[in-house]
C-alpha cells in the first residue's frame, strides 16, 4: 500500500505543475501601477520681504524627507537665471501646475505677463487645493488694464479669504516677536495637532477682520493673533483695526468647477523668516500641506516631526534685503534637496 501512495503522489506532482495559476501582472513603469505616487508639490517663492526663496526650500526638504512629497520650487529669476526676489514680472517653471497636486503660494505683489499669470489662472480654476503664506493676500499687483486686474484684490480675497488691507506695524523687525498667538476657539482641525500654544511669532499683525472687514465665507479660524506693539493702537484706531486677529485659517476653493470636489485651501497670515525658526510655525505649514492634499489621516495626534533638514539660519525680513547672486539649484541644495 506504501509503494501504490508513492506512486500516486509521484504522478499528482507533474499535474500540479501542469495547473494554470494567475495571470502575470504585465511589465509597466512603476507610477502606473504605484497606488501611491509621490504628490507633486509646486511651491512658489516671489516675495520681497519676508525671504520665502530661504523658508520655502526648508518646508520642501521636509515634505520630501518626512512624507514622500515631490516638491517642485519656483522662484523669482533674473536674466541670468538667478533668484531675484526683487524682480516682479518673471517666475519660470510655472507649466509645473499643470499637473500639480498642490499650490503653496508665497508671493507678493507679483507684475507676471499674462502667460506666465494664466498658467496660475488655470491651476486655480480646475479646482486645486492652496496653501498661502503672508503676503499671498496681495500676490500680484497688476495695471488696471491688465487682463488679470481682477487678482490684485478681488479674486486673490475670495481664494485665500482676504485681500491685503493694512497691519499694525513693524518694531525694530527681527529683534522680537511682535504678535502672540493662541488656538482659536473651537477649533479642532488636525492642522493644530501637536501646534503647542501659546508661542509668540515676529510676524506683525495683519488686520483681517473687524471695523467692517471680514474672512471670506466658509473660513474657519484656526489660530489667533494678538499685537504685542500697534501702531493702529497707539493712532488710536483700535476700533476700526482690532488688536486680535485671525492669524491661520481654512476654507475651500471658489473657483473649483461644478461638479468637481472643491480644492482645500489653508491660509496663514504668519510667515516673518524668523517664524519658521520655530517648531510650531514648522509643523503648522507641514500639516496644513498634508490637509490640503487630504492626507491629514496620516498626521499624528502629537504632530510631525520638526527637525530641518539642514540647519535654517534665515536672513532678516526687509524689502531689497535678500541676499543675492544664487541659482535655484543653490537654493535646493543648501536646503538639503
Amino acid at each position: 500500500m506504501e509503494k501504490i501512495a508513492v506512486i500516486a503522489q509521484l504522478l499528482f506532482v507533474p499535474l500540479l505543475a501542469c495547473t494554470p495559476g494567475p495571470d502575470p501582472v504585465p511589465d509597466g513603469p512603476e507610477e502606473a501601477t504605484s497606488p501611491t505616487s509621490p504628490a507633486k508639490v509646486v511651491l512658489i517663492a516671489a516675495d520681497d520681504e519676508y525671504r520665502s526663496e530661504e523658508s520655502m526650500p526648508m518646508l520642501a526638504a521636509l515634505l520630501k524627507r518626512d512624507h514622500g512629497i515631490e516638491p517642485v520650487l519656483l522662484f523669482s529669476q533674473s536674466k541670468d537665471g538667478r533668484v531675484a526676489p526683487s524682480r516682479m514680472d518673471h517666475i519660470p517653471g510655472l507649466e509645473a501646475l499643470e499637473d500639480a497636486d498642490l499650490l503653496v503660494l508665497f508671493t507678493r505683489w507679483r507684475d507676471l505677463p499674462v502667460d506666465q499669470m494664466a498658467k496660475i489662472v488655470a491651476y486655480v480654476e480646475r479646482g486645486g487645493p492652496v496653501v498661502g503664506f503672508r503676503t499671498a493676500t496681495h500676490a500680484f499687483k497688476f495695471s488696471a488694464d491688465h487682463p488679470y486686474a481682477d487678482w490684485n484684490e478681488t479674486k486673490i480675497a475670495a481664494l485665500v479669504g482676504q485681500r491685503w488691507i493694512v497691519h499694525h506695524g513693524h518694531f525694530s523687525d527681527g529683534e522680537a516677536p511682535l504678535t502672540r498667538v493662541t488656538t482659536s476657539e473651537n477649533a479642532t482641525s488636525p492642522i493644530l495637532n501637536g501646534v503647542e500654544t501659546p508661542f509668540d511669532a515676529y510676524s506683525w499683525l495683519y488686520h483681517v477682520t473687524g471695523g467692517g472687514d471680514a474672512l471670506a465665507p466658509e473660513s474657519t479660524p484656526l489660530l489667533t493673533g494678538e499685537t504685542l506693539r500697534s501702531r493702529q493702537l497707539q493712532g488710536g484706531r483700535g476700533d476700526r483695526y482690532p488688536p486680535v486677529q485671525p492669524v491661520a485659517w481654512t476654507k475651500t476653493n471658489p473657483f473649483s468647477p461644478t461638479g468637481v470636489e472643491p480644492g482645500r485651501v489653508f491660509f496663514t497670515t504668519l510667515g516673518h523668516p524668523y517664524d519658521f525658526k520655530l517648531p510650531a510655525v514648522r509643523r503648522l505649514s507641514v500639516q496644513g500641506v498634508l490637509w490640503a492634499l487630504g492626507r491629514e489621516a496620516e498626521i499624528p495626534a502629537e504632530g510631525v516631526r520638526t527637525d530641518v533638514v539642514v540647519p535654517y539660519a534665515p536672513t532678516n525680513s526687509g524689502a531689497g534685503g535678500e541676499q543675492t547672486g544664487r541659482s535655484p539649484a543653490q537654493m535646493r541644495s543648501a536646503a538639503g534637496l
